[in-house]
């Protein structure tokens, strides 16, 4: 961002996009993702061997194809990728060409079985997985004014706010049908119209097979009133600040996704996406402990690492939405909690 944009008022989406994405944006430092927030990559390798699973039961119903394709959307520095094709039996890994999407350059140490883009490939054979790619794009926020119209909530980049403009057009019929505010004076939310079409475009690039987004999440019965974004530095939550130095973010309303594309579309919990693909967070059982203590050790790490990846409350509670495009579900036995 340059100098003359300190004091400038901006929409949040043309403020954030330049603080994540801009040539000295946050998405663009050396550290990477990781180096500021855990996601369920991060949390554990049971989370790419579960992804793996999945592009299995996608490689059957394609019928086992001489090309298999996944796709890594917001693929941070490949850790993902690379822990899915680490996690594939290797009749399928032979098969299997891989993607990282990232705007940051390709990393130094990256597997060179993987592809590195800076958008999506088309006609895709596969599988299109999104992990927390969604909350990262882009949007605007509405807030009701004194008298409870929706206005367009501008920032300055050091994260000072005043309303704008009220909501007009197409982002004011989305309000109106996705997130309605209901007129007391205060109450926002984040217009997610650019995701919906983001995840169209993302889908639009899968020829056959699956694209699934797994992100925090909200639907309609239960927005949050005053909205959800904000920031992560160095681990911590802070203020979103939209000058570079933190992650800006904000929950996603995956209904209004799902809606876009309604044909092969499934809304579900990551744990009981994850209790079907064998990431179930069950004790070893105590005999174990005595007859072969260091497989007790291990299998009782395991345990805690599949709890926290199903934990409700936690990243349990996160969002899956599936779409399939050309092939039956390949998640029949999930059930819902």
């Amino acid at each position: 961002m340059t100098d003359d944009a300190t004091d400038e008022w901006r929409g949040w989406r043309a403020a954030t996009q330049d603080a994540l994405y801009g040539s000295d944006g946050f998405y663009r430092r050396p550290e990477g993702p990781a180096g500021h927030f855990r996601t369920s990559v991060h949390a554990s390798s049971l989370f790419a061997g579960a992804v793996a699973g999945l592009l299995g039961r996608v490689d059957e119903a394609l019928g086992r194809p001489a090309r298999l394709d996944f796709v890594d959307m917001a693929a941070g520095r490949g850790e993902l990728v690379g822990g899915v094709l680490a996690a594939l039996p290797a009749d399928v890994a032979a098969r299997t060409h891989a993607y990282g999407v990232e705007i940051a350059d390709r990393p130094e140490d990256l597997d060179d079985r993987i592809e590195w883009l800076p958008e999506p490939p088309q006609k895709v054979t596969g599988l299109l997985f999104a992990n927390e790619w969604l909350d990262n794009v882009p949007v605007d926020i509405a807030e009701a004014d004194s008298a409870g119209v929706p206005r367009k909530v501008l920032v300055r980049q050091d994260g000072t706010e005043r309303l704008g403009e009220p909501v007009g057009g197409a982002e004011a019929e989305w309000l109106a049908r996705w997130w309605p505010l209901g007129g007391a004076e205060g109450l926002r939310a984040e217009i997610g119209l650019p995701r919906d079409e983001a995840w169209a475009d993302a889908v639009a690039s899968v020829g056959q097979g699956l694209a699934v987004a797994v992100d925090y999440a909200h639907t309609l019965d239960a927005r949050p009133p005053f909205g959800t974004l904000t920031g992560f530095r160095a681990g911590r939550e802070t203020a979103p600040v939209p000058d570079g130095s933190c992650d800006i973010t904000a929950h996603v309303a995956l209904d209004a996704c799902a809606a876009r594309i309604p044909s092969g579309a499934r809304l579900l919990r990551q744990r009981e996406a994850l209790r079907v693909l064998g990431v179930a967070g069950a004790r070893p059982p105590l005999a174990l402990a005595s007859t072969q203590p260091a497989a007790y050790v291990r299998a009782l790490a395991s345990a805690g690492e599949a709890a926290e990846l199903t934990a409700p409350g936690g990243l349990g509670d996160f969002g899956w939405l599936l779409q399939s495009v050309g092939i039956p579900d390949v998640l029949p036995d999930v059930l819902v909690d």
